[in-house]
């Protein structure tokens, strides 16, 4: 009996991706790192510590420091802040909606340590998620797509995995859901390749989240 639905935010929730790219790309850019504007739509999922790390790694062939991830993250974070319009992702609150109305807990399983998202989320979807129901890039140590992140949101939701699903769009939080043991949905609202989540493991896959809303009463009856 499922009981507990964990969404990812960024793409999912808010249309924030392209911003995200947008600043991780120009950050890297600035600081003569190995990357392409697509590999953040890959790397989405990971923490900012993280996702400094593998440029690092792919450009220097050396972990980043301490300071140079902290720099870079705050240079990153604050270009996104000023690109970022804050539009929820169309067709989440009617999925939002649903999941309430049948008595389902909602959590949000994020990489992202974005304050200004992560603050917005009552005010864009009022009485839905509860901050002590949300784990973050600052709760965790691996960040996806280990499946750290949703086996401590299956424990703050206080069910197994065979009780929650996931709501992804990245293939890191796929394979960080489907490592947990969670039937995971994938919504496909950026520029990847279908087969890209479908071979992380998503066992359905819709095109956004206005198509699965449409679809939300065929998954709870099938499941």
């Amino acid at each position: 009996m499922i009981k507990a639905v964990l969404f990812d935010m960024d793409g999912v929730l808010y249309d924030s991706m392209p911003f995200h790219a947008r600043a991780w790309y120009e950050t890297a850019m600035r600081h003569q790192l190995d990357a392409t504007p697509e590999d953040f739509f890959l790397f989405e999922g990971r923490t900012g510590d993280s996702t400094v790390n593998a440029l690092f790694q792919r450009t220097f062939q050396r972990d980043a420091t301490q300071e140079e991830r902290e720099t870079i993250y705050k240079e990153k974070a604050a270009l996104f802040n000023t690109y970022n319009d804050g539009q929820p992702m169309e067709g989440a609150a009617e999925v939002l909606k649903q999941v309430k109305a049948i008595g389902l807990d909602t959590l949000i399983v994020t990489g992202s340590g974005q304050h200004s998202l992560i603050d917005k989320l009552n005010q864009s979807f009022p009485g839905v998620f509860v901050r002590e129901k949300m784990v973050t890039g600052y709760d965790v140590i691996y960040g996806k797509p280990h499946p750290e992140p949703y086996l401590m949101g299956l424990e703050k939701a206080g069910v197994k995995a065979s009780e929650a699903i996931v709501v992804e769009n990245a293939p890191m939080g796929v394979q960080a859901a489907v490592a947990a043991g969670i039937f995971t949905i994938a919504v496909n609202t950026g520029p990847l390749d279908d087969s890209v989540l479908l071979e992380a493991g998503a066992s359905l896959l819709y095109p956004d989240m206005k198509s699965l809303a449409a679809d939300w009463k065929n998954i709870m009856e099938s499941l």
